[in-house]
């Protein structure tokens, strides 16, 4: 359409400016309200019905601008008078009677619209009336006894009142479930006292049709729904999922009640978006610059003026908010990060070292038109930070993603208490997702501009004091984080997807492609057994006399490929007065490794193979061999380097496995003992946003091996959790020792 294609010329530069005036425009579009005709309209039309040969008056179509300044003004004044009319056409270079028939057809439309939706609930209720009605005097034709069952004499109570208590029943039961779910799913709190059609209205700023958000059909936001209605095709009516949840709710909803969750879900996702947009603007007065002037922070006065501060559900007492943006330009297209997004898999595969488990639990739409835009899920994620002192964030969420002009995506989450809590052994960190996400703009060169907003409330009583200042920092969990992830991973696969050389064989591109998976899953492997959650298989150890910093599990081998027996996995975390820089390079340097390794038996490494995953030469991974005769052991070891943190992992592997490896073999079958270290910024000192220029930083150490070195052992002694301890403690002294840290 025109305005679609008007809104698509954004150009070179990343900007969102106007991204709410166009995402109001392209929620709606109305013939009535939009289209014209130069001349005439209404009674003036009727006027020259008596002429024999009238001409043709010309189609007139009002520009998505003046479209948006004419709905901002009706918002505001419905019916402006002639000096209001005349101040409207001047602004927007229309006459006079064009403003006058715009505002007359705007209005009819929207009363047509609500008589319609009454005129429906009415019909309703008048079918529904007749129904009881006929069960009623099928009840008095052959009244029966309760205590004799025999026939009975009608007693004292009138038909009129009992038929007025079975209607208060209803209606009472009715409205505490409307209320029930208004509590769920948007947070305002209603009393069983009020009527249920008075929900309360929609921050959204929203009009009464979804259509106008490309998800079909029409609803007034905040009321029910009539039962049957149609809500469009690819929309959340028409989702199988969705039909099927009256049936799984303890409340066993039934018609208008489904249909009041989707008006709800969707009124949450809808709101979200909006906030979203307006937080990613780059001149908008909700950030700020920090006290050192390297970050944006919140102004959390503007924020509560602008937006309501439940969307979703209300926080437990005592939770803390941070709230990040940031910015980067990432090498991959609006439409291949979008789809990574909306993927559960693919999303949890490019962010591996930030989430540790995800999944869509239901998807409410697909999406219009054969894209994404309009597709809304509902999705449970774990997010974690590489240390065992900070609790794995769970998070179960709304993802709604829409295309607001061509090249120009925004994908938001907010959180939404779903019922479907995960119930483990693990200790998880109570979150609350605000209205967070990105926008995505294509740019010429193949590269996309992309803003990230993250906002979240959490409880930071869970959290150890070594890492409260990082995480309330917004370094922890932030937006910089994130992005930085994201630029690494994008980086990586541009590397690998591109040959060596000219006359590379393609089995040996293959083979690195091989070596990186196997690669990924040790690093994978080796998070989960610092990073307790859910999708972990581990269970912690509360034995022994364990510092409160140290943290050890077990998890018996199911790998068919293994024997049977448990594996151990410590780690603890220390905090450094070195730069995170200089930590890093110490600890990826195969000619130090003998430093702290006592595997390598006091002796360099040599690097035999080296794939690279980023410009840095220390994105990488390597196959690494012991230069010492005595002792015969080869690494593989993954390490990388971005804004948000460094990591070095290793693990021992034969000959056989490598080879097998470099020769497309299955890598699943390849077992791996992983260990390794995490290296964070601290929060507190010159890098509080991430670089490297700091004078400190936080060290994660972590180890995993087989008790005794037995691997038929099915169980754990005590003197296997005290050589783990041991061994850790031990690493975490020689690498101080050789960076000079007292």
């Amino acid at each position: 359409m025109e305005g679609h294609s008007e809104m698509g010329l954004m150009g070179e530069s990343f900007d969102t400016s106007n991204l709410l005036g166009r995402m109001r425009d392209d929620e709606y579009e109305s013939r009535s309200g939009s289209d014209n005709f130069d001349g005439g309209s209404g009674d003036d039309q009727d006027a020259g019905d008596d002429q024999p040969h009238k001409k043709k008056k010309k189609y007139h179509r009002h520009t998505p601008q003046q479209i948006q300044e004419l709905e901002a003004f009706f918002k505001e004044c419905p019916h402006p008078d002639e000096k209001q009319r005349t101040d409207l056409s001047k602004k927007l270079g229309l006459e006079n009677k064009q403003v006058k028939f715009w505002f007359q057809n705007r209005r009819t439309q929207m009363k047509t619209q609500l008589e319609r939706h009454e005129n429906m609930i009415l019909r309703q209720e008048n079918d529904k009336l007749r129904a009881e009605n006929s069960v009623m005097k099928d009840a008095l034709a052959n009244p029966i006894c309760n205590n004799c069952g025999g026939p009975a004499i009608p007693g004292q109570i009138s038909l009129e009142e009992h038929q007025t208590r079975m209607e208060n029943a209803r209606l009472k039961d009715e409205l505490n479930r409307i209320c029930a779910l208004a509590n769920k799913f948007l947070g305002r709190p209603l009393s069983p006292l009020a009527s249920p059609m008075a929900l309360p209205p929609s921050n959204s700023g929203l009009e009464l049709a979804i259509g106008r958000n490309g998800l079909g059909g029409s609803s007034n936001f905040g009321m029910p729904l009539p039962m049957g209605f149609d809500v469009g095709d690819g929309a959340l009516g028409s989702s199988p999922a969705m039909s099927t949840m009256g049936a799984r709710s303890p409340m066993g909803m039934m018609g208008n009640e489904i249909q009041l969750e989707r008006s709800m879900l969707l009124d949450l996702a809808l709101s979200a978006m909006n906030e979203l947009i307006k937080m990613a603007q780059p001149d908008t007065s909700l950030w700020i610059k920090s006290s050192d002037g390297r970050n944006e922070v919140l102004n959390h006065d503007e924020y509560a003026r602008l937006f309501s501060p439940y969307i979703g559900s209300k926080p437990a007492a005592g939770y803390v908010t941070e709230a990040t943006r940031g910015t980067g330009v990432v090498s991959a297209s609006s439409l291949g990060l979008v789809e990574i997004l909306m993927d559960a898999d693919q999303w949890s595969e490019m962010f591996s070292s930030m989430i540790a488990s995800a999944a869509t639990v239901e998807v409410l739409s697909s999406g219009t038109g054969g894209t994404r835009s309009g597709a809304l899920q509902v999705m449970l994620a774990e997010v974690q930070l590489l240390s065992p002192l900070v609790p794995a964030r769970q998070v179960s969420f709304l993802r709604f993603c829409k295309q607001h002009a061509e090249g120009l995506w925004a994908v938001v989450d907010v959180s939404v208490d779903i019922g479907r809590n995960v119930t483990n052994s693990h200790p998880l960190m109570s979150c609350r997702r605000l209205p967070s996400g990105c926008v995505i703009q294509d740019m010429p060169n193949g590269f996309s501009n992309i803003t990230w907003v993250e906002h979240s409330q959490y409880d930071e009583s869970v959290i150890h004091q070594l890492y409260r200042p990082l995480v309330s920092s917004g370094i922890g969990f932030g937006a910089q984080r994130w992005i930085a992830t994201l630029l690494r991973q994008c980086d990586c696969l541009a590397i690998l997807r591109s040959p060596q050389g000219p006359s590379e064989d393609p089995t040996a591109q293959a083979g690195r492609t091989n070596m990186m998976k196997l690669a990924q899953r040790m690093t994978e492997c080796f998070c989960s057994g610092i990073c307790a959650s859910s999708a972990c298989k581990w269970d912690i150890l509360h034995i022994g006399n364990l510092a409160d910093d140290m943290r050890i599990m077990a998890r018996k081998i199911d790998d068919p490929t293994e024997a049977p027996g448990i594996v151990l996995s410590a780690s603890t975390s220390v905090w450094m007065p070195v730069s995170r820089k200089r930590v890093f390079d110490f600890l990826r340097d195969e000619n130090l490794r003998g430093e702290w390794d006592l595997l390598s038996k006091d002796g360099p490494m040599k690097e035999m193979l080296h794939i690279a995953k980023g410009q840095d030469r220390g994105n990488c991974v390597s196959i690494l061999h012991s230069a010492n005769s005595e002792c015969n052991v080869l690494y593989l070891q993954e390490s990388w380097s971005d804004a948000s943190g460094s990591m070095v992992v290793y693990s021992p592997i034969n000959m056989q496995a490598l080879q097998m490896v470099m020769s497309c073999g299955d890598s699943s079958f390849v077992p791996l003992r992983p260990s390794g270290f995490a290296i964070l910024p601290d929060g507190t000192s010159n890098n509080g946003d991430g670089s490297d220029g700091g004078g400190s930083c936080l060290l994660t150490v972590g180890l995993q091996m087989l008790p005794n070195g037995n691997h038929q052992s099915a169980k754990f002694t005590m003197e296997s959790v005290d050589a783990v301890n041991n061994l850790i403690s031990f690493t975490i002294q020689k690498v101080k020792d050789a960076l000079g840290v007292a």
